[in-house]
């Protein structure tokens, strides 16, 4: 459904996307991890046609979205970081309105369909001024559905809701995947390890890691890193450790040192007796990755590759 390929967009010197690549299948939830500024936003808006790719090339439903922009956009729903609401219409009003935009021939039959599916058919006859802001990001979600697209594409769906509004929207966006392919970016760790069927990290304008949470999770632990820290600088536990045969690298991280063994070989022994005669207090050994969060941590702080 979404296809991204060696994706690239420069604003001046400024490298925003760094030849990016993707996919997501039909009826899966993906997910578009990474901090602010990581390259989100500018994927998501080129994916919508909203502005060009400096270079590469994304397919939605098998229509470019260079070379065939307008076919493009017709199989896609965006709901943007900021929904653009009209206070004074209704409900019902504002998603007749984005109907008669996407030129639907049944614009009241679609616009209940959409509402009801976003449990906002109670409210149709009320002014969005007097809806709650989850409402407002269902409001966002039914013009976004109203045309029935193969590809729903949400920026930040669930950013500046309470906690209930944030379980409101998400149990929608799992109901939405039934019919959609849903692409949605967040910088909240726990919501793509909930809902994501793939898992896209994305820091500084590059892909660092990706596939379902289960396999982000285990690719790291049958790697083997270790976290190792002892009392003292840094580089006298590097030099210790270097003399071990079954390590294959050792990364500096935050006070201590991440270790990948050879071979997914069992070394912590090793390590401890290595740091014992040595004559080093060992503080900490233990095994990285146990969560998406750590994964998460780990790859953009170390800037290693999953």
């Amino acid at each position: 459904m979404i296809e991204v390929e060696d994706l690239t967009k420069r604003y001046g010197n400024f490298l925003a996307l760094d030849h990016i690549s993707f996919n997501a299948k039909e009826g899966q939830i993906v997910g578009f991890l990474g901090p602010n500024g990581a390259g989100k936003t500018t994927t998501m808006r080129i994916l919508t046609g909203y502005m060009p790719p400096t270079s590469g090339r994304a397919v939605i439903a098998g229509y470019d979205v260079t070379t065939d922009p307008i076919d493009a956009r017709q199989q896609i729903g965006y709901l943007p970081e900021t929904v653009p609401l009209y206070p004074d219409m209704t409900v019902s009003g504002y998603v007749k309105f984005m109907a008669e935009l996407r030129g639907l021939a049944d614009k009241k039959k679609a616009v209940m369909a959409a509402l009801e599916q976003v449990g906002l058919a109670h409210r149709a006859n009320s002014l969005v001024r007097n809806i709650s802001k989850g409402m407002r990001q269902r409001l966002g979600l039914a013009q976004a559905i109203v045309h029935n697209p193969p590809v729903l594409i949400l920026d930040e769906p669930t950013i500046g809701l309470d906690p209930q509004q944030v379980r409101e929207v998400r149990h929608l966006i799992r109901d939405l995947a039934k019919n959609h392919t849903v692409l949605f970016s967040t910088h909240i760790l726990s919501e793509a390890e909930q809902l994501c069927d793939d898992v896209i990290i994305i820091h500084q304008g590059k892909i660092l890691a990706q596939g379902s949470p289960v396999e982000l999770r285990e690719r790291l632990q049958l790697s083997g890193r270790i976290y190792v820290r002892t009392r003292g600088k840094i580089t006298a536990l590097q030099d210790t450790l270097k003399r071990l045969m079954e390590i294959n690298e050792i990364i500096p991280y935050q006070d201590g040192v991440i270790v990948t063994p050879k071979n997914n070989r069992e070394i912590r022994p090793a390590i401890a007796q290595a740091v014992a005669n040595a004559k080093l207090d060992l503080l900490e050994l233990r095994p990285l990755a146990t969560s998406l969060e750590d994964i998460f941590i780990e790859i953009t702080e170390v800037g290693g590759d999953a």
